[in-house]
């Protein structure tokens, strides 16, 4: 039994949905970045099941490209979200509504 692109494609749509609604609905930043990062990964597995069903490298050197961005992202966005949390003690997007001091 082969796995066909149906299957990748269907898992990837399945995480991107899990992923965007962790983006729309959840109030926590670490769980809302989280969230990105699974929507993130989903794209690249949408990405690289195309580019085996179509027998090129293409999708798969794009992938490459995007989890460098992706790990540069990671250790940004943490930053980003100790500096908050030691500003204003508490990480929850329904307190940090607003970026002045």
């Amino acid at each position: 039994m082969t796995i066909g692109i149906n299957e990748f494609i269907f898992s990837a749509t399945l995480l991107f949905l899990i992923g965007f609604m962790g983006v729309v609905f959840r109030r926590n930043t670490l769980v809302v970045y989280m969230s990105l990062e699974l929507m993130l990964n989903a794209v690249n597995l949408a990405l690289v099941a195309f580019s085996r069903y179509n027998q090129t490298m293409d999708g798969a050197i794009f992938v490459f490209f995007i989890m460098t961005v992706a790990a540069a992202e990671v250790a940004v966005g943490l930053a980003i979200i100790v500096m908050l949390f030691r500003k204003r003690q508490t990480i929850s997007l329904s307190e940090l509504n607003e970026l002045k001091g």
